[in-house]
């Protein structure tokens, strides 16, 4: 009988990376720190072995040191004695106290071996996000102060590589020759929050944005006004109607009586100029970049309303001709769209002290990174030490946003999920 032969060929450094791959993601699994620091450290066929991922879940190590921690609900349904169904008042999510630590311990190790905070498995969560689903919040504190870290350092990182370009641009001036110190980076292109590529994600707009658009993209795009929601060329939401009630609640906190001035940065429905108006202002600036908008503004004759001016153009290149004229206001509400948190940083460190009156107030429309719990989470915070470094105070106030299903259609993402808005108040520190 002849000899039978397959000739397929066998990759076996493929075999041996995923058994290496699957090895690691067991040790993590098992919260064994002592296997998984000899893991990490010793295989040279895996430059990155913190953040392999399973080829079917997409787990990373830390997904299955988490994933861990999620009681066996079938054992839990057994040992209750209710045929498959978990009485309403038992805890679902009631956690082993000993896994739950042992997790932590795993996940801080892995976070110290350069674990990406927010990797993405194949369901889109993070393990922030699986943290928090499964009721583990410990861990989920964990993610988030990781989150904080890496986009604290990512700020400063361009705040270097900023100080670093100017450098070179004196020396040039100067006839000397320039050395780059790092790669430029374009804040106006930058991913948004949750990026399965990079730990050190880049930051999403202040306000809703689709992370592929840049601002001047934004402000070159026809738009689509309707009477519920501004859409840009690519359908992309840059306001809608739901926000009306967020709105009538800022303009209530800035404008507590009236006489009193403000300013506000995108018109977009006007929702927030119309609240702004009923506080009676004593004067009200508003700027605008979008010349669609600035059209309909006009359709609508608010250049025509009593102490309402219109400044057309960016707030970057309108603010330092009203702080040059000593124009004061004794209240701020920014509110702009498909802009970087770099934006808005620079914004409220350079530009509201020279026009906000010592006593008064500020706001913004707080959506960063409003398409994911654990985003907002990290943004509330790097906001609040962005803030504090540039003298001022927050207060929050949180406010449940409605059921949102049937107001995304037509719109290419839902810009929002988060179940609860977090209005800002701002002050300049005592």
């Amino acid at each position: 009988m002849p000899e039978i032969t397959d000739d397929t060929p066998v990759h076996l450094a493929e075999v041996d990376v995923d058994l290496d791959v699957q090895e690691i993601l067991l040790a993590s699994s098992q919260h064994d720190i002592t296997k998984l620091r000899r893991l990490l450290r010793t295989q040279s066929s895996l430059p990155d072995a913190a953040n392999v991922k399973d080829t079917e879940s997409g787990f990373s190590p830390l997904h299955a040191a988490i994933a861990a921690c999620e009681p066996d609900t079938e054992t839990k349904e057994t040992q209750n004695g209710t045929n498959g169904a978990v009485p309403s008042d038992s805890n679902p999510k009631e956690l082993d106290t000993e896994t739950l630590q042992s997790a932590v311990e795993t996940v801080k190790f892995l976070l110290q071996e350069g674990a990406i905070w927010n990797d993405l498995d194949v369901n889109n969560e993070t393990p922030g996000c699986l943290a928090r689903r499964i009721g583990a919040l410990e861990l989920y504190d964990l993610m988030v102060d990781a989150g904080v870290r890496a986009e604290l350092l990512l700020n400063r990182l361009d705040a270097y590589e900023e100080l670093s370009d100017s450098d070179s641009e004196e020396e040039d001036k100067e006839g000397e020759t320039a050395t780059a110190t790092a790669t430029e980076t374009d804040p106006e292109t930058a991913p948004e929050l949750v990026d399965a590529s990079a730990e050190i994600a880049a930051a999403p707009s202040a306000t809703p944005a689709n992370p592929e658009v840049s601002n001047p993209q934004y402000l070159e795009s026809h738009l689509n006004i309707q009477n519920d929601r501004i859409l840009d060329a690519d359908q992309n939401g840059v306001m809608m109607a739901w926000e009306s009630d967020i709105m009538r609640k800022s303009a209530k906190a800035l404008l507590p009586t009236p006489g009193l001035r403000v300013l506000n940065i995108g018109h977009g429905m006007g929702i927030v100029d119309g609240f702004f108006q009923e506080q009676q202002p004593a004067a009200h600036h508003i700027i605008e970049a979008h010349d669609d908008v600035v059209a309909e503004m006009k359709r609508r004759g608010w250049d025509s309303k009593p102490g309402v001016v219109i400044h057309q153009g960016r707030w970057q290149d309108v603010l330092p001709g009203l702080v040059a004229e000593g124009v004061m206001f004794d209240a701020i509400y920014h509110d702009t769209f498909a802009e970087s948190y770099g934006d808005f940083r620079e914004f409220f460190s350079e530009q509201v002290i020279g026009l906000l009156e010592q006593e008064g107030r500020w706001g913004f429309f707080n959506g960063m990174g409003a398409d994911r719990q654990i985003s907002y989470d990290v943004y509330q915070k790097v906001a609040e030490m962005d803030l504090f470094e540039a003298g001022f105070d927050v207060q929050w106030e949180e406010i449940a946003v409605p059921k949102l299903e049937g107001e995304w259609e037509g719109v290419r993402r839902a810009y929002w999920v988060v179940d609860d808005y977090r209005l800002p108040l701002c002050k300049f520190m005592d």
